[in-house]
């Protein structure tokens, strides 16, 4: 197992190195660079893109400049300030030298400073990660907490009508696209037309300070409810057919037969031989759940719920064309995922000795 593992660390190396060769490579041909975000404020404002005729930049917009002489004339600014602000954002030496320069910073954790923040970009995830983190914990806490239950249920009665029901139910759930199903939680109960019994925006008060603790619990409770329901609804299908599929296929083997035949209990067969068993693949994969809630819903749920989260801050930092907070967030999110799919690996052997990844790849 050692050495599967040290295999699957080193791969993690070639695996960034990959997502940041693509990701920059896109960025090259993307128009509208932090110069262009500069000149379009400086010129009161509108919209940088007004001034791209056609055809691609790189990632400070430098080549669309250099491809056309007029461009400072149009602008209405001198060639000198143009100059200046590409050495101020580091944009006036080629693209390869600056790729190099940030894997070389990127090796040791150093993602630069934001553009137009003036804040280290390490500080700025830091500063923002709670709150996607907790967003995601809690609701892949909760849909566990309903999915095992129900799957369960749903295995014991299987082709009864609560069966039917519950799985049209929560297959129409997760036919519902997230950001519609927060918008409509937002209408009903958030003061949009109907109700306001939960928040509009926020995690927590503005008198969040001065609150006791029990009194920041439930603020904080009140503030994330809307926000985790919307970002459960569509993983309760997944987890309780799961959930289900695993009991049904445990409960038909021989040794079920057996602890029968031998006078135990139904709940003693069931909950103390099938439930270890078929809980081996939902348990085992938690982290690869936690991680889905974490990188799908962060957006949509940040961005329709005013969380100040990783998914919004990279959102923001794409539309304003901060170069150092996408990159920064990009080497986070995916250097996450591939820690957390070996993280499941591990889960898996350690509910279920008897898996061997080392032998499956031989």
């Amino acid at each position: 197992m050692a050495a599967y593992i040290l295999r699957r660390l080193l791969l993690v190396i070639p695996t960034l190195f990959g997502i940041m060769v693509v990701n920059f490579t896109l960025v090259q041909f993307v128009p509208g660079g932090p110069v262009e975000q500069v000149i379009a404020q400086l010129q009161g404002g509108g919209d940088v893109f007004e001034g791209f005729a056609g055809g691609g930049g790189d990632s400070g917009g430098s080549s669309v400049i250099e491809a056309n002489d007029s461009y400072a004339g149009r602008q209405g600014l001198p060639p000198e300030l143009i100059e200046e602000l590409k050495e101020q954002f580091g944009l006036d030496k080629p693209p390869l030298e600056r790729f190099g320069l940030m894997l070389v910073n990127y090796m040791r954790f150093d993602f630069g400073e934001s553009y137009f923040r003036k804040i280290d970009v390490t500080e700025l995830v830091l500063e923002k990660m709670p709150v996607s983190i907790s967003l995601g914990l809690w609701s892949t806490l909760i849909a566990y907490l309903i999915s095992i239950p129900l799957g369960i249920r749903k295995a014991l009665r299987d082709g009864s009508r609560f069966d039917t029901w519950t799985s049209g139910i929560i297959i129409a759930a997760y036919a519902i696209p997230g950001f519609l199903f927060a918008i409509m939680l937002l209408v009903l109960f958030a003061g949009g037309s109907y109700w306001q019994i939960f928040p509009l925006r926020g995690l927590t008060s503005d008198n969040w300070e001065s609150l006791s603790l029990f009194g920041k619990i439930y603020d904080y409770a009140w503030h994330i409810a809307l926000p985790v329901i919307a970002s459960t609804i569509a993983s309760f299908a997944t987890l309780t057919l799961l959930t289900k599929n695993s009991f049904l296929d445990e409960i038909k083997k021989q040794y079920v037969i057996t602890a029968r035949a031998k006078g135990l209990s139904e709940n003693r067969v069931l909950y103390g031989h099938v439930f270890r068993n078929a809980m081996l693949i939902v348990i085992a994969g938690f982290p690869a759940v936690f991680i889905s809630i974490f990188f799908s819903g962060s957006l949509i749920i940040e961005t329709i719920f005013s969380l100040d989260g990783l998914g919004r801050l990279g959102f923001e930092a794409a539309v304003a064309r901060d170069y150092p907070v996408m990159f920064g967030t990009m080497y986070i999110f995916g250097l996450m995922s591939l820690v957390v799919g070996i993280i499941s690996d591990l889960m898996y052997v350690l509910v279920d000795p008897r898996i061997d990844f080392e032998k499956r790849e031989g």
